[in-house]
């Protein structure tokens, strides 16, 4: 085993990056010495001959006259200790990692702005001169280079093609994320396509006019710099197999991410019926497994924007997860979207998350393995910006609990407007410095008793909605959880419901929730009280005759 030895010399009392790095460095297989702060000269040389490290890392974040004199009676002392050839390397402030680049003493200087990619490829022992090879180009081996350290994900797309190409080429420069989410306009998402039913008054409303293959490839060619991003889009509202084709030929879409319900009728974002809709999905989802293309179902937090109770946004999250299963998903992409709905507390939320997770990992196997992705609601911001900035934070200490691969940041920006290149970058910055100061040591806010009741009680009443689907549909199909006419019929009479539904002919809409301390039931509307989902399946079974 590789072995490492840090300490930061002088009168350098600051320790906490050589400590992230020896920590970061055992993740890697090495074994760590740490010889903590205020180390002299002689003393490193006297562990250096002891312990023959194979790597010496050495820190200094004070001045950078008193490094310059500190440098010179390090060379002097391996020489006079007939220590020759011994790899060394330097981390510290950029003024004092200037200096030290001047020493010759060390192999690699780190000023602290380094990519965690840039470090773990120095570890690993496969850093170059090209930045292209530090960055792998598929999602999982980029994972697998950066966990701990979740990868950051973000949207971005401005209403022009040119204002989008700009920014994409800031971004990949600036080397603050790791995926790019280009997120089309509206008309792109639903028309592409159909060119001929596209409103043209309404280009670049919610997003990047694309109109041919072409705007996807230079998008991504202008990306192909910086840390080089990876690069995925939106799924588009119909034609999912379409956008699937063109989005792999030209971005080489990092991961598939596929509704099961939405996109339909339902909330009306195309005018496929409800059950075309979760049989296109499932296409889609198929289509992307067959090409071992990991795939994301965006379907449990679509329920909980629109007010669904906690064990309803639990069920369709191990519904959701089902299905990609089903569809032959080997590589599976959880999303997490926290603060949702408004009104959640941290501790709710967690419980939420992690009932979510445990059912979906329970179809964990050799063929089917499960990433978790994190982020924040987006009603949760506010529009003023310094206090979204502080939101944006909090929720991303508290969704550090699920131990993410991926963060999806949200622009603080996004309460007013839609995130400029600038903001963006700023927004993901901030999210570095959680992780600095997060990823290492932060308590398990999983091991609260309150989380782990309620999760126990979310996964109880999950699995009695579950239970209630396939008692339903069990004369309908062989595999109700996974049947568009079951799914379908499921929301028509309210198994699957939510209060914004009320109105929408293909849909129930009678359920009534409420946050109580924190979380989201779903409720008696004459009393106010919470109702169990028991309760509430044998309420609506009594309308349907052959339940009588």
């Amino acid at each position: 085993m590789k072995s490492i030895l840090g300490a930061a010399i002088g009168n350098c009392v600051h320790v906490g990056g050589l400590y992230h790095f020896l920590k970061l460095a055992e993740t890697e297989g090495y074994q760590t010495l740490f010889l903590g702060a205020s180390v002299p000269v002689n003393l490193l040389i006297k562990n250096i001959l002891k312990s023959k490290p194979d790597i010496v890392a050495i820190s200094y974040r004070l001045t950078p006259e008193v490094a310059s004199t500190l440098f010179e009676e390090l060379k002097e002392s391996l020489i006079r200790a007939k220590i020759s050839n011994q790899r060394m390397i330097f981390g510290g402030t950029p003024p004092v990692a200037e200096i030290a680049k001047t020493t010759g003493l060390f192999e690699k200087v780190f000023d602290g702005n380094e990519p965690i990619e840039e470090i773990k490829a120095y570890l690993q022992g496969r850093l170059t001169d090209s930045s292209e090879s530090v960055y792998a180009s598929t999602l999982i081996d980029r994972i697998n280079q950066k966990y701990p350290y979740p990868l950051l994900r973000h949207h971005f797309g401005r209403p022009t093609m040119d204002e989008t190409i700009e920014g994409v080429r800031e971004i990949a420069l600036s080397g603050v994320l790791d995926i790019i989410s280009l997120g089309p306009d509206q008309n792109a998402q639903e028309h592409f396509f159909h060119p001929e039913e596209m409103d043209r008054t309404k280009d670049g409303a919610g997003g990047v006019p694309l109109r041919k293959p072409e705007d996807l490839k230079m998008l991504y060619d202008k990306s192909r710099c910086g840390n080089h991003p990876l690069m995925r889009c939106y799924a588009g509202t119909r034609d999912l197999i379409k956008w699937a084709e063109m989005s792999v030929s030209t971005i080489n879409i990092a991961w598939g991410a596929i509704p099961l319900c939405w996109y339909s009728e339902l909330d009306m974002r195309s005018t496929r019926t409800l059950v075309e809709a979760i049989e296109e999905n499932q296409q889609a989802m198929k289509w992307y497994a067959d090409r071992s293309i990991p795939v994301e179902v965006n379907e449990s937090h679509q329920w909980s924007l629109r007010d669904a109770h906690d064990s309803l946004a639990v069920t369709m999250a191990f519904l959701a997860a089902y299905n990609a299963k089903k569809m032959g998903v080997k590589n599976y992409i959880a999303q997490f979207m926290f603060n949702t709905p408004p009104g959640t507390s941290a501790s709710m939320d967690i419980a939420k998350m992690l009932a979510k997770l445990e059912l979906i990992s329970e179809l964990e196997d050799t063929n089917f393995k499960v990433y978790r992705q994190v982020r924040a609601g987006l009603a949760h911001f506010s529009s003023n910006p310094n206090i979204a900035k502080g939101q944006l934070a909090a929720s991303a200490v508290i969704s550090m609990s699920l131990k993410p691969h991926i963060l999806h940041v949200v622009g603080f920006s996004e309460g007013d407007h839609a995130t400029l290149p600038g903001e963006l970058i700023e927004s993901c910055n901030i999210i570095h410095g959680v992780l600095n100061n997060s990823l290492y040591g932060l308590p398990d806010l999983t091991s609260d008793g309150k989380v782990e009741k309620r999760k126990k009680e979310l996964i109880s009443e999950a699995k009695t909605l579950l239970n209630g689907i396939k008692e339903f549909g069990t004369k309908l199909s062989d595999d109700p959880w996974a049947d568009p006419m079951v799914i379908s019929q499921a929301i028509k009479i309210g198994l699957l419901d939510t209060p914004h539904f009320l109105g929408n002919p293909i849909a129930c809409g009678q359920i009534k929730t409420r946050i109580i301390n924190g979380a989201c039931y779903a409720i008696n509307e004459k009393t106010g009280n919470p109702i169990s989902e028991k309760e509430r399946i044998a309420t609506l079974f009594k309308k349907i005759p052959k339940y009588h």
